[in-house]
């Protein structure tokens, strides 16, 4: 039997309140390819599966959708370490010897975000300052003096459009105060910057979060602010937990 995998979480907090050993139905869960939801007990933990049939083809856009959803729904009543999506595991030995052999990074990855929320701002900076800034360098195809001066023109660009990431980034954590953060930049069209930050948060302040959004748009000039969340914490868990799976 193959088993697609969702997320991890703790055993005790879902809704049959029982330990058991045997895989048992999350009732009003529908999820990949409509496929019926359970939970597959292994010790203190529970894994989130449905079974997979590894010839019905690939995973598309939907199935992301209907992964996403089954994660968000079971984050509501409990800690959840999310799955890569498309994770796969070929057996019931597969699946237990992934839980088995990082037990201790499980463990203490639950610890660590149990009663956390995951929030998104989103900053599109249009800083006539950042025009030069944001054009593209393109480089000759040989090398010389030519290739030389232009590629320094690039990196000057490059440093330059990070700097204002930082400079933004650290405003924003002064505004929001988060637990933790993770930061990403990226060249958008026409002439703008999205800077993509995810905060960790105490799930108890989110809405104490939600309200620094007018402070924030009153402070960050020049920028469009987007603000989204509650989310699972997909951006903070250990890198090891993005990999684990029998094929995928």
């Amino acid at each position: 039997m193959a088993w697609y995998a969702y997320c991890l979480t703790e055993h005790q907090t879902l809704p049959n309140g029982t330990r058991t050993r045997r895989p048992f139905l999350l009732e009003g869960v529908q999820g990949v390819n409509g496929a019926a939801v359970l939970s597959y007990p292994s010790g203190e933990f529970a894994v989130i599966v449905s079974e997979y049939d590894p010839a019905a083809g690939e995973l598309d856009q939907k199935a992301a959708i209907e992964h996403a959803r089954v994660v968000s729904t079971c984050f509501r009543s409990s800690t959840v370490l999310p799955f890569k999506f498309g994770t796969i595991f070929d057996s019931d030995d597969a699946l237990r010897q992934a839980v088995r052999v990082n037990r201790r990074t499980f463990g203490m990855s639950v610890a660590r975000l149990r009663g956390k929320s995951e929030m998104h701002i989103k900053l599109v900076v249009r800083d006539g300052s950042l025009r030069e800034a944001m054009m593209d360098v393109e480089l000759p195809d040989t090398v010389g003096g030519d290739y030389l001066s232009k590629l320094r023109v690039k990196a000057s660009r490059e440093r330059e459009r990070q700097t204002k990431a930082r400079a933004l980034s650290v405003q924003v954590h002064k505004l929001f105060n988060p637990l933790e953060e993770e930061v990403s930049c990226k060249k958008v069209a026409p002439e703008g910057m999205l800077i993509d930050i995810a905060h960790l948060i105490d799930s108890k302040s989110v809405e104490k979060y939600q309200n620094r959004y007018s402070t924030a748009t009153k402070q960050l000039k020049n920028c469009e602010v987007a603000i989204s969340g509650p989310w699972p914490p997909y951006h903070f868990l250990p890198g090891k937990l993005r990999t684990v799976a029998g094929n995928s």
